[in-house]
């Protein structure tokens, strides 16, 4: 299936890639952006406006001028047309979860959690959660609240939750790291010369690759959770457990 083709206005476009309309005015008067299309007295930009925007932010970060980054796009050019970067650019920054974002009030998150303390407000915000969003909050991803919704009814106190969602979140943060880095050393800076642009022949194989990442990785940290699951469960339960059984059968758990 062949993804919509985007259509932003200039202060939508401006806003994706956090600059301003005023300078992606100037970038497009260097030729460092293509002319929009235009619809009467609107002016609509696309997917390579949006690809070529980061392109130029990210080249910048590098120390890059203007003036140089105008003839690297131009050389790159040279050997293949944009829409392959473009492509490759798609696979690496388009989200990576499927979830629609869902918006709760304050009182449903009340309601939900039993949340009284600001504390464990503000620590459920910072750790990114719940977002403030007009009369209420935002939750990025509606199966992580479900699951801490769940724990919490069945009598995980809220704060202890939140304060191993954190350490999780670092896990989870240090794993993906270390698999793209992988993928970044090994296949990535393989293919190249070690320069900001990849060779242009070998852009639509890195752009599979990329998109084969997603669901591999899941797979990988799903069956490793499992096993660690599975070991966790029996060295801290299997002993409640025991005690549990000898209690129903009258013995004393000492003996």
């Amino acid at each position: 299936m062949v993804p919509e083709r985007l259509e932003l206005t200039v202060e939508e476009l401006a806003s994706r890639v956090g600059t301003t309309v005023r300078n992606v005015r100037a970038y497009q008067d260097k030729g460092l952006l293509p002319p929009p299309e235009r619809r009467g007295r609107h002016a609509i930009y696309s997917d390579e406006h949006l690809f070529r925007l980061r392109l130029v932010h990210q080249l910048l970060a590098r120390g890059y001028t203007l003036a140089s980054i105008g003839e690297v796009i131009a050389a790159w050019e040279q050997g293949q047309d944009l829409a392959a970067l473009i492509g490759l650019e798609s696979a690496i920054a388009s989200p990576w979860s499927s979830e629609v974002p869902a918006h709760l009030t304050l009182a449903q998150v009340v309601e939900r959690f039993g949340v009284t303390a600001p504390r464990a407000l503000s620590k459920a915000i910072g750790l990114g959660f719940l977002e403030p969003e007009g009369d209420g909050f935002r939750a990025p991803s509606p199966r992580l609240l479900h699951a801490g919704e769940e724990l919490v009814r069945a009598g995980v106190p809220l704060e202890a939750l939140l304060d191993e969602a954190g350490a999780l979140r670092a896990d989870a943060e240090r794993i993906a790291r270390g698999f793209v880095e992988l993928v970044a050393t090994h296949v990535f800076d393989a293919a190249g010369d070690g320069g900001t642009l990849p060779p242009a022949d070998e852009v639509p194989r890195l752009a599979g690759i990329v998109r084969r990442l997603r669901p591999l990785a899941v797979m990988v940290v799903e069956a490793e959770l499992a096993r660690a699951l599975e070991r966790a469960a029996h060295e801290a339960l299997d002993a409640r457990l025991a005690m549990v059984l000898d209690h129903i059968e009258g013995r004393d758990p000492d003996e």
